[in-house]
């Protein structure tokens, strides 16, 4: 699946480390390092934090589209 890697990818492209990341969305850092190596599952919510966070839309992230723009 497509979700942790793309999610690093984007937030490496954005010059956001983890724990800048983390701190935007509102949680600790080894929390979110849990979620980016895929030791624990990512809650839908969690999820849209980090679209937010990055600006990149869901279905990007998810492997649905190669178009990282976000629709309004």
């Amino acid at each position: 699946m497509y979700v942790l890697p793309r999610i690093k990818e984007v937030r490496k492209e954005k010059g956001l480390s983890q724990a800048k990341l983390a701190q935007k969305i509102g949680m600790e850092q080894t929390q979110y390092s849990r979620y980016e190596r895929g030791e624990n599952e990512i809650k839908v919510n969690v999820l849209i934090d980090i679209c937010l966070a990055l600006g990149v839309s869901a279905d990007y992230l998810l492997g649905l589209s190669d178009d990282p723009e976000r629709k309004k």
